[in-house]
């Protein structure tokens, strides 16, 4: 299963879920009614029994009364946890006693972990999830939460980085993406709200209870008998309502777990990261237990078993350690590892000979990407959307290794960061760089402008593949930024492109990756939701995204149209008419991105293909248009590994 049917299905489980709660909220409208009906003595036990009769003397009024109440409570319940829940992946990090892990970090075992995640991003083409770390949790474990990958962090307990080698961490880390990608994170949320609802009727019976007691000792009350009975009977329905839901949470968790770990192997390409992982689990004396009490709540989004308890196989949410071992290695002996093989004398800031492929072999590949990609080659990198390889890996590994030690630095801190990106904005022309500057003296952060100013002859000399690997590593680092700093370095962002009265396509990649991200972590604006199920529906939006493709890789009008042709053949539009240059502008780009990134999933890759047809059209990519490619296809929620050809 491929990224675009991964999404897909992961919108069908969250319409099987609310037909499961609609189910669920019934089933506990009949029961409260019941309930009701018999402590009040509105039925007897000879009506209940005959179902014909307690049909005849049911009150209709009163079971809409009870019915209206139970659903007002369960969906209060539900939306309540949904909505505290809206922060995104921070939001249950802190819930969690999660501390975000800084990305300057001095602490060898965190900046290993950092390390791979971001090797991970940059394969993946997503910027870099913050990572979070679980302090006082000495078991091994982890997590991906949040509503979509703008948004996601990874959490890991402090036995994850003080117990695994840095492949085991791939491995685990590598799993995580794949719940990032495939849409598992959203619905993981969904679940807690829904169980919370669940909960509430519970919760209720137990207050009614409380209350019902206090009340019985302070005054006669002859209604008290019937208060408490009540409240039992609540906390019965409530809890028993709970039970099926999480049978259904373990039911769904499972069948995710098997998928994730297979995405990590083929994602690793090393079957025994993950799997020593696993092994080292069983191994170790604390397991995959998290101590924190909100475990439970969310033990379905855990790498492995978060909790223990009675009827622990019944509502287990993850397969049985050796299911999965046995599954990742067939031939495994049945032994758990006792040791930790942590391999932190291996330095960090080097590649290491096995996974990753040599500067000159890395610049020869991005040289050869940049003047002669085939066809072939961009199709893999579309095909490989959402479910990067091993290659990848290793090319993400070296493009940060080659970085000056300088920017490397930098961009790992939100001053840097700043900085960084200030500096990709600034024009060669010295009269428009002298005016850029002296807005940022006057607008940006002392210190920023400072670093700018310093970073200048390396940035000034980096080559175009860096462009967007440092937009990934910028991102977390910009994440930490307070939202009065995160909005003063917008508008110094916007005013930088503006200040040569024209916005190339770079700089609208930039500006539209950056904000796209960040804006979903400042603002928290609701996740984009499926509004077009056809490409076709999208006719006019997909003709300026084809006119711009086409216009960014051909000189001669005649190769634009027939660039733009071919495109369209592609999208099987049959005629289309490319659109003048001079009527697009940066506000039909950005509106035909918003109306687009609201398309099916399944629709979404075709698209993309079209856009590689056009590009490709003269046999071979720019780095200029490797990088529109990928900016069109992060903007679409399409996570595209970097084009090696």
């Amino acid at each position: 299963m491929n990224f675009f049917e991964s999404q897909d299905r992961a919108r069908k489980n969250t319409s099987t879920l609310v037909f499961l709660f609609a189910l669920a909220v019934i089933t506990l409208i009949i029961m409260t009614n019941l309930l009701v009906m018999v402590v009040f003595g509105f039925i007897g036990n000879d009506q209940l029994h005959s179902g014909t009769v307690l049909i005849q003397k049911m009150d209709w009024q009163r079971f809409a009364l009870i019915s209206a109440a139970v659903v007002t409570v369960v969906l209060a319940g539900s939306l309540y946890k949904i909505m505290a829940l809206s922060g995104g992946g921070k939001t249950v990090a802190d819930a969690l006693g999660g501390r975000l892990i800084p990305q300057n970090t001095d602490d060898l075992k965190q900046r290993r972990l950092l390390n791979v995640v971001e090797e991970m991003a940059i394969a993946s083409g997503i910027p870099a999830p913050p990572v979070y770390i679980l302090a006082g949790e000495p078991g091994i474990n982890a997590f991906a939460a949040g509503f979509t990958p703008r948004d996601a962090v990874i959490g890991v307990t402090q036995g994850l980085i003080n117990h695994l080698s840095r492949e085991q961490l791939q491995g685990v880390i590598a799993h995580e993406f794949s719940h990032i990608f495939n849409g598992d994170m959203r619905l993981n949320i969904r679940l807690i709200g829904v169980l919370n609802g669940i909960l509430i009727i519970g919760l209720a019976g137990y207050y009614i209870l409380r209350t019902g007691a206090y009340s019985g000792r302070s005054r006669n009350n002859k209604n008290s008998g019937g208060i408490l009975g009540l409240a039992i009977g609540l906390m019965v329905i409530g809890f028993a309502g709970t039970f099926f839901g999480n049978l259904i949470k373990a039911a769904v968790s499972r069948q995710r777990e098997y998928l994730a770990d297979a995405s990590a192997v083929q994602f690793t390409r090393n079957p025994e990261g993950i799997a020593g992982a696993l092994k080292r689990i069983g191994g170790l004396g604390h397991g995959s237990i998290v101590e924190n009490p909100g475990a439970p709540e969310i033990s379905h989004a855990f790498f492995a078993q978060g909790v223990s308890g009675l009827m622990q196989s019944l509502f287990a949410t993850h397969p049985p350690l050796e299911n999965r071992i046995r599954a990742i290695d067939p031939h495994w002996d049945g032994k758990f590892a006792t040791d930790d093989e942590t391999d932190l004398h291996q330095n960090e800031e080097q590649p290491d000979k096995k996974t990753a492929l040599s500067r000159e072999e890395l610049a020869r590949k991005a040289a050869t990407a940049a003047v002669g990609a085939t066809m072939a080659t961009v199709s893999n990198a579309i095909g490989q959307v959402g479910n990067p390889m091993q290659e990848t890996l290793a090319h993400a590994r070296t493009l940060i290794a080659g970085l000056p030690e300088a920017i490397t630095e930098a961009v790992h801190e939100p001053y840097g960061a700043r900085a960084v990106i200030y500096s990709f904005l600034l024009d060669h022309g010295q009269e428009v760089r002298d005016r850029q500057l002296m807005h940022l003296r006057q607008h940006a952060d002392p210190d920023v402008f400072a670093l700018t100013q310093k970073l200048m002859p390396d940035m000034g000399g980096l080559d175009i593949k860096y462009r967007l690997p440092l937009i990934d590593m910028a991102t977390p680092a910009l994440k930490q930024l307070s939202i009065g700093q995160y909005q003063s370095f917008k508008k110094n962002l916007i005013a930088l492109i503006e200040m040569d009265s024209q916005i190339d396509l770079l700089e609208w990649s930039l500006r539209k990756i950056l904000f796209t991200n960040l804006d979903g972590h400042f603002f928290k604006p609701a996740p984009p939701k499926v509004r077009y199920s056809n490409i076709r529906d999208l006719r006019q939006e997909a003709r300026v995204i084809l006119s711009v493709m086409a216009y960014s890789g051909q000189q001669q009008q005649n190769d634009v149209e027939a660039a733009f042709h071919a495109a369209a053949v592609a999208l099987e539009f049959g005629e289309l008419e490319l659109r003048e240059k001079n009527r697009i502008n940066v506000a039909d780009l950005d509106m035909a991105m918003d109306k687009l990134e609201m398309l099916n999933p399944l629709a979404k890759p075709k698209l993309l293909k079209a856009c590689a047809v056009s590009v490709m059209h003269d046999q071979k990519m720019s780095a200029v248009e490797a990088e529109l490619l990928r900016a069109i296809a992060s903007v679409l929620g399409c996570p595209m590994p970097p084009i090696i050809a």
